[in-house]
């Protein structure tokens, strides 16, 4: 079942499940975040790995060159055309043993061509969260730094599953930074 608004808050509020939390949606001159009714909208850091093809490399799952980016810390991040940027979120998350998330990008950006791709949050995944943003457009597309891009639904569980992330010591557990590709 899909979490409303009160749960998400006590959850917040209560075990540190997100933390900055923003109690409700700051609209005013930026790209929406906080809490929404049923999600809540996080924010990217001004830290981003911007692609780039200098290397004429081949991009690899299992042996990502990480001179493939450039690493750029600012209030603006410009993402060439049909390229793209990994990034950080603003918050870190703790999730719940019985909750899973789906993350979806927002739809200011994704009016302007701009995709951002997140992978669901499994049970007792901790973190911040890495973010993959896509200019799919032929120009130029930037990206603000400390507002919304990306809203994460909460799903919980009637019973807690058999193994979770922490369990099975998933490779990303409680990653600090913008974490690369890893087998």
């Amino acid at each position: 079942m899909i979490k409303s608004d009160r749960w998400i808050k006590r959850m917040a509020l209560e075990k540190g499940m997100i933390v900055p939390f923003e109690e409700r949606q700051v609209r005013k001159g930026v790209i929406s975040y906080g809490l929404s009714s049923y999600g809540y909208d996080i924010r990217i850091a001004d830290e981003f790995k911007i692609f780039t093809n200098i290397n004429t490399t081949i991009v690899d799952p299992k042996g990502f060159d990480s001179r493939s980016f450039v690493d750029f810390k600012g209030e603006v991040c410009v993402i060439p055309p049909n390229s793209f940027a990994l990034g950080r979120s603003v918050e870190y998350f703790k999730i719940p043993r019985n909750v899973m998330t789906l993350c979806v990008g927002k739809s200011t950006y994704a009016r302007c061509g701009i995709i951002t791709n997140v992978t669901p949050f499994e049970p007792e995944w901790e973190g911040f969260v890495t973010l993959e943003i896509s200019n799919t457009t032929p120009l130029p597309a930037k990206i603000y730094a400390h507002e919304g891009i990306a809203q994460v639904l909460f799903f919980e569980s009637d019973e807690t599953c058999a193994v979770s992330y922490a369990d099975r010591q998933g490779k990303y557990q409680s990653q600090q930074g913008i974490v690369l590709p890893t087998v």
